[in-house]
C-alpha cells in the first residue's frame, strides 16, 4: 500500500492545489496520504497576511468531503518547517508544483545524508489562469483571478 506525502499552505484551494491533492490521492490508490499544512507561524514568513490555519485546514477537509476522499485514507499534519515527516517517516511518493520541486530535492538529499531511501518525486505542472501565467494565492489575494484562474479585473 502507497504511502504518499504532500503538502502547502493552502491557503486558498484553488485548481493547482486540486490538482496536487488529485494526483496525490490517485498514486495512492489504496494506499494512504500524508498532507502537510503550513502553520500559521511558518505561513507568516511569506511577508503578507495568510489565512489563519484552522481556516486553512476547514477548507482542506471540506474539499476532501466534497471529492468524496475517505478519512482513513489520509491523515493531516501541521507543518511547522518545510519538511514534516518526510526526513523520518518513509514514503513511496512526495506529490509537488515547480515552486515545491527544490524542496523534494533538498528531502532527499538530507534523507540520503541519513542513510534512508530517497522518496519518489512527483512533479505536476502548473494550473494556468485564463492569461497563461499559473494560478497561486498571491494572485487571488491581489484580486488578479479567482480560485479558477479566471480573470477578475484588468492587471497593470
Amino acid at each position: 500500500m502507497p504511502r504518499i506525502a504532500v503538502g502547502g499552505t493552502f491557503e486558498f484551494l484553488h485548481d493547482g492545489h486540486k490538482r496536487l491533492l488529485r494526483k496525490a490521492f490517485e498514486l495512492a490508490e489504496s494506499g494512504t496520504v500524508d498532507i502537510g499544512v503550513t502553520s500559521n507561524a511558518m505561513a507568516q514568513k511569506r511577508g503578507r497576511e495568510i489565512l489563519d490555519y484552522t481556516k486553512r485546514l476547514k477548507q482542506l477537509k471540506d474539499y476532501l468531503d466534497h471529492i468524496q476522499v475517505k478519512k482513513e485514507s489520509y491523515r493531516i499534519q501541521k507543518l511547522e518547517d518545510p519538511y514534516g515527516t518526510t526526513l523520518t517517516d518513509n514514503y513511496d511518493y512526495i506529490v509537488v508544483s515547480p515552486e515545491t520541486y527544490p524542496v523534494a530535492l533538498k528531502i532527499n538529499e538530507i534523507r540520503k545524508q541519513k542513510g534512508l531511501d530517497e522518496i519518489t518525486i512527483v512533479k505536476i505542472d502548473y494550473v494556468l489562469a485564463d492569461d497563461e501565467i499559473p494560478i497561486s494565492s498571491t494572485r487571488i489575494v491581489k484580486g488578479e483571478i479567482d480560485i479558477h484562474g479566471h480573470l477578475k479585473g484588468t492587471r497593470l
